[in-house]
């Protein structure tokens, strides 16, 4: 297959047997299958196009379901490999932001067409994300031995590197104010922040190794910041006086907020509850379905972050160590691998979720009906 190429709806529909709601199941390769990474929409706003990863060709690359739900598939990329999770759909619904090696691309959605908008060479480079204006772009990088932050315009102009002395994950913009960037530094403690130009970096919450602190995201439009302490509780941190609050005791892993900042989307692991849609407020959580998803990392096993002894144990047959989005290979290593995880989103009107499992042996992207 090559970038163009058009195959039938491979959907399926189903009911969930905890809830009775109504899932479809979108692809059905032998393959591995994914949506766009959780911090990230799957769908165009218009709902009608559904992006989702694969690497039924022999390598990851980005495909789409045109004229959701049962549209034929259509491969949007192909030749070497992309960053299986760094799509990012650009505001203006035209473009998807991607990652090869240490370089950023941008796809036209009509044409195909790719332009590159950004290359270190040697390196590798985490998932892109985008300021509201889709003016900015940031992302994870590391080289030389090196980690930081990149920073640029989409139009290739201005870029930067803001160098930090731990693995940087997942650089997020702020909702309002698009000078100040929200990152990770792994391991502990995890949560920062610091202006596009590279001032103002500070820790936002001072921990150490036994506080896990995880899947941290902005709380919608609110701006404050959402996140978990697993598997403990999930909180939420007000962005100006860095204090913060739990909103329920709960195993919440992977964290979605709507855009109104009242509900935060959540998949569950030991135990896999199913994905539930928790109250901001009042902390209830409501049920959405079943996951079946095999949950894979021995780290989700514990309360604390990964030490040295971690990844030496894992890595007797993985061919990876900690990359930048903790994807090691393996059946059973560390934080991964990320495939076997739900990861789920709000599809476009909030009125369904999109998350994957890999419960009929091949992992699969399903939407359920919330509405």
């Amino acid at each position: 297959m090559s970038k163009g190429a058009t195959s039938p709806s491979e959907m399926t529909g189903e009911r969930d047997a905890a809830t009775g709601r109504r899932v479809r199941r979108m692809t059905s390769h032998p393959s591995i299958n994914h949506a766009t990474y959780f911090l990230q929409s799957s769908f165009t706003a218009d709902g009608r196009t559904m992006l989702f990863i694969s690497n039924r060709t022999g390598a990851w690359q980005l495909f789409a379901v045109r004229g959701f739900p049962d549209g034929p598939i259509v491969q949007l990329t192909d030749g070497a490999a992309i960053h299986p999770f760094s799509p990012a759909i650009h505001p203006s619904g035209q473009r998807v932001l991607f990652v090869r090696g240490a370089a950023i691309w941008s796809l036209d959605l009509d044409t195909l067409g790719e332009t590159p908008v950004v290359d270190f060479g040697t390196g590798s480079m985490g998932e892109p994300s985008l300021d509201a204006d889709g003016e900015w772009i940031v992302a994870a990088l590391k080289r030389d031995g090196q980690s930081g932050l990149a920073v640029g315009r989409v139009d290739g102009t201005q870029w930067t590197v803001l160098p930090y002395p731990r693995t940087v994950i997942h650089p997020q913009f702020h909702p309002r104010e698009k000078d100040w960037i929200l990152f990770a530094g792994d391991p502990a403690p995890r949560m920062h922040r610091i202006r596009r130009d590279g001032s103002g970096l500070e820790c936002l919450l001072a921990h150490g190794n036994g506080y896990f602190v995880v899947h941290e995201t902005f709380l919608g439009h609110t701006a404050d910041i959402v996140f978990t302490v697993w598997p403990r509780e999930l909180r939420v941190l007000d962005w100006r006086t860095l204090s913060h609050r739990r909103v329920c005791e709960f195993n919440a892993w992977h964290i979605t907020p709507n855009r109104a900042g009242t509900k935060v989307l959540c998949d569950t692991n030991h135990p896999d509850r199913g994905i539930y849609l928790i109250d901001v407020d009042s902390g209830e959580r409501e049920l959405i379905c079943a996951s079946g998803a095999s949950n894979g990392g021995s780290q989700w096993r514990t309360a604390r972050y990964a030490e040295a002894e971690d990844f030496a144990a894992a890595r007797s047959g993985a061919s990876a160590a900690h990359t930048l989005s903790w994807m090691e290979a393996g059946a059973d290593t560390v934080y991964g691998p990320q495939w076997t995880h739900p990861h789920p989103s709000f599809g476009p009107d909030e009125k369904s979720v999109v998350f994957a499992s890999d419960r009929t042996g091949a992992t699969q992207v399903y939407v359920v009906d919330i509405d």
